[in-house]
C-alpha cells in the first residue's frame, strides 16, 4: 500500500509524524515519534523515552534513538522527494521538514485512504468499543435525575466505561441539557437536569486504540408536543437513513435522505452538520457522509449515522448509530434502544 503511494508520487521516502498514522502502519504505540517509509527500508525514529518500546512493538523496523535533531538524521539519510501528512502538521513542523529533502509533497489523502477500509481486527476493536459505550447508557439511565449536573453525567460515563474494559475517551462527552441541547458540541457544565427537558448524550471510548460513537437523547418529565415531534423527525429520519447504508451508495445520497425528512418537516435550517463521519483509530476520519461527498460507500467503511435538529433557546435532538458498512446493508454496532425514553 505505502509502495505504491511511493511509486504512483515518485516518491524516496514518507515521513510520518501523526500518532494514528505511526501506529496503524507501525504498530508503535507511544504517539511520539518520525516514521520513515522507504522503498527499501522503514525507520522509526524516537528519542530515550520510546526506544525499547519501539523495539518491542514493530518488525521489520529500524529504531533509531535521537539525541538532539531528528530531522538532520533525516536529512542524513539523502532523499530527494518526500511525502508528508500536509493535512496534520502544524506550521512550525512544515518548516523543519522542509530542511529533511530538496522537494516536499502532501500525501494525506493517500493515507487516510489506507485506513478508509477496515480489517476485521480494527472492526472487532470498534464493535467492542461500541457495546461498552451500549452498557454506560444503560448505566446511565439510573444515574440521570433531576438536579443531577452535566458534568457529573460525564464523569458517571467516563468512570464506567473505563471501569468495563475501555483504554479511555475517544473525545470529551457532550452532555447537553435542556436549551443547551441545542449546541451539538456543548460541554458539560454545572447545568443542571429539569423536568421536562431533553438530555442529549455524545460519547465514546476507546478499545485497544480504536474508537466508539454513539449519541442518544432521552426526556426528563412530561414533555411537551413540539419536543415529541422533533424527536420522532429526528428518530425517523436516522431510520430511513440507515437504510441507504450499503456498498456502492454514494455518501451524498445517504446524507440527502436525512436531510430531506428534516427539510420536509419544516426544519431544514436546523440539521447543519453532516449526516456522519467515518471513525476507526481518529473518532472523526475518512469518509464523511456529506453533501459535498464525492465518495461511494465501501465494504469495510465504519461510519456514524447522527441526523440532529437544534432550535436555539429551546431544544436539540441527535441519534447517533455507529455502522460497518456490508454489501447489502449494514451491520449497526449500536444496540441501545432509539424509541424515545422518559426517565
Amino acid at each position: 500500500m505505502i509502495k505504491d503511494i511511493l511509486s504512483s508520487k515518485c516518491l524516496d521516502a514518507i515521513v510520518i509524524t501523526s500518532a494514528e498514522n505511526l501506529r496503524y502502519l507501525s504498530g508503535f504505540t507511544g504517539g511520539e515519534g518520525f516514521l520513515v517509509l522507504a522503498k527499501d527500508k522503514n525507520t522509526i525514529i524516537v528519542d530515550s523515552r520510546y526506544t525499547i518500546q519501539a523495539k518491542q512493538q514493530t518488525n521489520g523496523f529500524e529504531v533509531i534513538e535521537y539525541k538532539a535533531n531528528p530531522y538532520k538524521l533525516i536529512a542524513d539519510m539523502g532523499f530527494a522527494k518526500v511525502g508528508f501528512e500536509d493535512g496534520n502538521i502544524s506550521y512550525a513542523v512544515y518548516n523543519r521538514l522542509k530542511e529533511v529533502a530538496s522537494s516536499l509533497l502532501g500525501v494525506s489523502a493517500e493515507l487516510d485512504n489506507l485506513r478508509k477500509v477496515k480489517k476485521e481486527e480494527e472492526a472487532r476493536c470498534i464493535r467492542r468499543a461500541e457495546s461498552i459505550g451500549d452498557m454506560a447508557f444503560e448505566h446511565i439511565l439510573h444515574f440521570i435525575k433531576p438536579g443531577i449536573t452535566e458534568r457529573e453525567i460525564a464523569l458517571e460515563l467516563e468512570y464506567f466505561m473505563k471501569k468495563n474494559g475501555a483504554d479511555g475517551l475517544a473525545f470529551d462527552s457532550v452532555v447537553a441539557v435542556a436549551e443547551r441541547s441545542a449546541l451539538p458540541h456543548a460541554e458539560a457544565t454545572d447545568r443542571r437536569v429539569e423536568d421536562g427537558r431533553f438530555v442529549l448524550m455524545d460519547y465514546g471510548c476507546k478499545y485497544n486504540g480504536y474508537c466508539g460513537d454513539m449519541t442518544r437523547t432521552v426526556a426528563v418529565g412530561t414533555i411537551d408536543d413540539k419536543m415529541k415531534n422533533i424527536y420522532d423527525i429526528v428518530l425517523k429520519a436516522q431510520t430511513e437513513s440507515l437504510k441507504a447504508v450499503c456498498a456502492g451508495a454514494k455518501n451524498k445520497d445517504v446524507d440527502a435522505v436525512a436531510r430531506n425528512i428534516i427539510k420536509d418537516a419544516g426544519f431544514g435550517e436546523n440539521f447543519g452538520h453532516a449526516l456522519g463521519h467515518g471513525v476507526g483509530l481518529l473518532v472523526h476520519e475518512a469518509p464523511n457522509l456529506s453533501p459535498r461527498s464525492e465518495d461511494t460507500l465501501q465494504v469495510g467503511n465504519i461510519v456514524t449515522v447522527e441526523p440532529g435538529i437544534y432550535v436555539e433557546d429551546f431544544c436539540g435532538v441527535r441519534i447517533e448509530d455507529l455502522v460497518l458498512v456490508t454489501q447489502n446493508g449494514c451491520e449497526n454496532f449500536t444496540k441501545s434502544a432509539k424509541d424515545l425514553i422518559i426517565l
